[in-house]
């Protein structure tokens, strides 16, 4: 029987789920440097540990409601296709066990281009979780022109430490 572990975080009132071992760390929320030219869900990009690092905001991305920073919002730093990124939520609450059968492939009403990065849907005892696929949440574009942004934006800051 598989089991996997999930990260559980908040964006509204609905849970989400992460597979752990996509997942690097979970941070504070800190200051984020905003980069011209990059889609709204973008916020920007953060010097986590000597690494930059962008940062969206998975309620932009999900077309959900503003809400402030406050001290519940985290960053999930995530390997995404080879690409060390982070997403801003509302809060993680929890990691847990979850085993294959309480796993649901996700339901027929939901179509349209969010579907996609949607694994599954887990049942646990009173709740579901929604459970995402990372490496499907940001297109191969989108990756590239932040890779993109991200490259002009250290090269840009280099050459000015240089002067």
């Amino acid at each position: 029987m598989a089991v996997q572990q999930q990260v559980i975080f908040k964006l509204d009132q609905e849970e989400y789920g992460l597979d752990i071992m996509k997942v690097h760390g979970i941070e504070k929320h800190q200051p984020i440097v905003k980069v011209p030219n990059t889609p709204d869900y973008v916020e920007g990009i953060i010097n986590l540990r000597g690494e930059v690092h962008p940062i969206y905001n998975l309620r932009k991305r999900f077309n959900l409601a503003p809400k402030a920073v406050d001290d519940s919002t985290k960053i999930i730093i995530v390997n995404s296709n080879e690409m060390m990124v982070g997403f801003m939520v509302d809060s993680v609450t929890e990691i847990v066990q979850i085993e294959e059968e309480q796993i649901d492939p996700p339901p027929k009403l939901i179509t349209g281009i969010h579907s996609k990065y949607i694994g599954g849907v887990a049942k646990l005892q009173d709740r579901m979780v929604i459970l995402l696929d990372i490496d499907l949440i940001l297109s191969e574009e989108e990756q590239k022109g932040i890779q993109t942004v991200l490259q002009e934006k250290v090269t840009a800051e280099s050459e000015d430490s240089a002067l």
